[in-house]
């Protein structure tokens, strides 16, 4: 279940990541691509070329947790092109 309730910000990373990226991965690219802490309360939302996959990284307290969904039909609205991020939240 997202926990929800401490985040503040909700972040899309634009355009496609690689979904073979792991928790460290991913924060490395919040951290060092996009300028923004990874250890807010924020959510960090990163989805496939294919746009049929996205991966959540949140912190929460002493860890991260890692969200992953992987749809059987359709795709995800998602920008297919741009870097950066898109803040919704």
């Amino acid at each position: 279940m997202l926990g929800l309730a401490c985040t503040q910000k909700v972040y899309l990373a634009c355009g496609s990541t690689d979904m073979r990226k792991s928790i460290d991965s991913l924060a490395a690219i919040v951290q060092q691509s996009f300028a923004l802490d990874p250890f807010g309360a924020a959510l960090f939302v990163f989805c496939n070329k294919s746009r049929d996959k996205i991966k959540i990284l949140q912190w929460d307290h002493n860890g991260f947790w890692l969200y992953y969904k992987r749809l059987e039909k359709g795709k995800f609205d998602w920008s297919k092109g741009g870097t950066g991020t898109a803040e919704i939240a």
